[in-house]
């Protein structure tokens, strides 16, 4: 686990009215949760405070200090809301952040080398994906199951694959 790892916790993705709400999608366990952690910032690392205002289909709707009008608001449509890694609970047993998984070294299970690197979790909803890039620039998805990846070793930055087809 790195230190200074941001853990995206929600995304701005609309906004409401013409006083400058914003519609807000969280993406943590809780989903009021998103502004639980302190205040958020963006990918840049700009600092915003955000207060959520109801819940709305699909999310929050939410104020952002410092917006007040439709214009400024649409202008952080997309905007992702990051906390640090540090502020966040440990996860439980068998559960894991998507930032603690990306970077770690993919090994198979046969005992046939390495696989890649984790590049990025999905999960489009169906279940979670592992991308992984192989040294050739190569990538494949594996499901995150534990059929598939029977070991995860984050303090030893690597996990194991178990492939349900061959994978080259």
């Amino acid at each position: 686990m790195a230190g200074t790892a941001r853990v995206c916790v929600g995304e701005i993705v609309g906004v409401h009215g013409v006083r400058g709400l914003v519609k807000l999608r969280s993406f943590t366990e809780d989903p009021g949760a998103v502004t639980a952690y302190g205040p958020v910032s963006d990918e840049g690392g700009r600092r915003l405070v955000v207060h959520l205002q109801s819940a709305a289909k699909d999310g929050w709707l939410a104020r952002v200090e410092g917006i007040a009008d439709r214009t400024a608001a649409e202008a952080l449509r997309g905007t992702k809301l990051y906390v640090d890694r540090a502020v966040l609970p440990e996860p439980d047993e068998g559960e894991f952040y998507h930032t603690d998984l990306i970077g770690l070294r993919a090994e198979r299970a046969d005992g046939g080398g390495a696989m890649g690197t984790v590049t990025a979790v999905h999960d489009f909803g169906a279940g979670t994906l592992l991308e992984l890039r192989a040294a050739d620039g190569v990538t494949v998805t594996v499901p995150f199951t534990l059929a598939a990846v029977p070991v995860v070793d984050i303090a030893g930055g690597r996990l194991v694959v178990d492939p349900p087809v061959e994978v080259e």
